[in-house]
């Protein structure tokens, strides 16, 4: 019985199954990958803004999606 409700072939119920399988762990990674990317952004901040190594902005935005991919191995226990 519980089996066909997940998996009834319908989209809507197999949808919100599936999301809830998928999610919380990609929220999770993104909760941690957040925290990550706070602290190293304090530690390397002035480093990065001087804009001697790239553009400010870029280096920000490649260092959370690095930490955010970190932090979803973390919790997959690739790491």
């Amino acid at each position: 019985m519980t089996a066909n409700l997940f998996f009834s072939g319908v989209p809507i119920p197999d949808l919100i199954f599936g999301a809830s399988v998928y999610f919380p762990p990609m929220f999770k990674a993104f909760l941690l990958g957040s925290v990550l990317w706070l602290v190293i952004h304090y530690l390397v901040r002035d480093w990065m803004y001087s804009g001697e190594v790239w553009h400010p902005t870029l280096m920000d935005l490649s260092l959370f999606v690095l930490c955010v991919f970190s932090a979803l191995l973390l919790i997959v226990g690739l790491l």
